[in-house]
């Protein structure tokens, strides 16, 4: 049995009930591979599975880091694969379950990131560009790695900075990087399962009543708790979606109703990004749920995938 499954597919299409079914049949335990459910105390907007959910199946990788930092992919691919491994050497399925494909890409490949070394670099950068502005700094980076200015925004201030670090500690442009990293072969081999929908529009039926669900059970009070409790409106993680259309709201700047309505859209448009994202790996074997169509099918078309591969 191939000690590693990837559970991967878009916002609420039911990723959480598969990987724990999986890993009631397999001895295993889930690896969450979602940048938001790593955050404490954002439990309903990001949809962090319940205890009932969980099922008594060990789940990792949520509630590692407080919402008012930064969180990385870099960051996650360091706790999460000694998870990962320690999982293999007891002898378990590791099932690393999740939405977020470049963290998922990155911790199968076993990524070595360039360092984030303590050297004042990126403090100076930031005092520049405040005083520049972010125009100055896309056209610094455009004059040393011009590949990797054309494929960022103006307004990507984090990446463009990044960049930049990468450029001035290692001498090398953070393209050059991706290549080398990208080149060494991948440090797990895993099954790939991907969830989808033969009829997009259920997918979506299911996103919109998962908002629905949300505001019932408290996301507007979640998030009056986290700006209480001194959690910044602007910081990056009350920026995702379902977070910063109810800011703005709680601020008088609209309705929860129409808050509600641009988290559906935003969430939608999240739900193709994902499936483009996912549907570039030839790796992956899709279940494709048919309307009607029950979780026990799905599980069952999984678990037959995950013999044959092993055959």
């Amino acid at each position: 049995m191939n000690p590693i499954i990837c559970i991967a597919g878009p916002t609420a299409s039911g990723k959480t009930a598969l990987a724990v079914a999986l890993a009631k049949e397999l001895n295993g335990e889930v690896v969450s591979c979602d940048s938001m459910q790593v955050y404490r105390r954002m439990d309903i907007g990001t949809a962090k599975p319940t205890l009932e959910e969980m099922q008594g199946i060990v789940h990792h990788m949520i509630d590692v880091a407080e919402p008012d930092e930064d969180f990385s992919v870099s960051r996650y691919c360091k706790m999460a694969a000694p998870i990962v491994d320690d999982i293999i050497a007891r002898g378990k399925t590791a099932i690393i379950a999740g939405g977020t494909g470049l963290y998922m890409d990155s911790l199968i490949r076993g990524n070595a990131f360039a360092p984030f070394p303590a050297t004042g670099v990126r403090e100076k950068l930031e005092a520049q560009a405040n005083v520049e502005g972010m125009e100055a700094m896309l056209s610094w980076l455009r004059s040393v790695a011009p590949e990797a200015a054309a494929r960022l925004h103006l307004s990507d201030r984090k990446r463009i900075i990044r960049a930049l670090e990468v450029y001035l500690e290692t001498g090398e442009t953070i393209t050059e990087h991706n290549r080398k990293t990208q080149a060494i072969p991948p440090k797990y081999a895993p099954v790939w399962l991907g969830l989808d929908f033969a009829d997009r529009a259920e997918l979506y039926r299911r996103i919109d009543a998962r908002v629905d669900i949300m505001l019932e059970m408290g996301l507007v009070q979640e998030i009056q708790s986290l700006l209480a409790s001194g959690i910044p409106a602007k910081c990056t993680a009350m920026q995702a979606i379902g977070y910063k259309e109810f800011v703005n709201a709680l601020n008088g700047e609209e309705t929860i109703e129409q808050a509600a309505e641009e988290v559906k859209k935003s969430s939608r448009h999240y739900a193709k990004r994902q499936l483009t994202w996912f549907r570039r790996n030839p790796a992956m074997h899709w279940l494709t749920r048919r309307a009607g169509q029950k979780n026990e099918e799905i599980l069952t078309a999984a678990r037959q995938i995950i013999y044959d591969f092993d055959s």
